[in-house]
């Protein structure tokens, strides 16, 4: 990656009540570093004391949105990184290259595959894509959903 980190905002505010805590990883694209993602993304969590509820959405957007870049970015690995801050979660996945049009949600009715936008959407409060900060032809899909207090994973 570049310097800084084109899946963080460029401006945070510096608050007391403004703590982030952050935590990223590179795994190869390939299938196999999506179940690796997975127990990555559950084990901060849990370190972190997240909720149940919020730590199963989080590590299934974690598993689509890797999943995702691994299947349709070219690219020898991928870059997911996982933000708590006050109140929410943000989960953020960059790829090395992507199609035209970027992630799009798509209705199928054969078999099980193209419909994780569709999870994500409906699990979350927010999700988008933009392209990495101009350092090459990669793609940053972030989600992000509330979370409250309640039991650590």
């Amino acid at each position: 990656m570049a310097p800084g980190n084109a899946l963080t905002s460029k401006l945070i505010t510096l608050c007391p009540e403004n703590v982030v805590r952050r935590y990223g990883f590179e795994l190869p694209a390939r299938a196999e570093s999506v179940g690796r993602a997975r127990k990555l993304a559950y084990d901060r969590l849990a370190r972190w004391g997240i909720d149940d509820e919020a730590c199963e959405t989080v590590v299934l957007v974690v598993s689509e949105l890797v999943t995702n870049a691994i299947v349709h970015a070219a690219g020898d690995h991928v870059v997911c990184e996982i933000r708590e801050g006050k109140g929410h979660l943000r989960i953020a996945v960059e790829d090395q290259g992507y199609g035209p049009t970027g992630p799009q949600m798509r209705r199928t009715s054969e078999g099980e595959g193209g419909r994780g936008l569709f999870l994500i959407d409906s699990m979350c409060s927010g999700w988008g894509a933009h392209d990495t900060s101009g350092y090459g032809p990669g793609r940053v899909v972030w989600a992000e959903l509330p979370h409250g207090e309640g039991q650590p994973c």
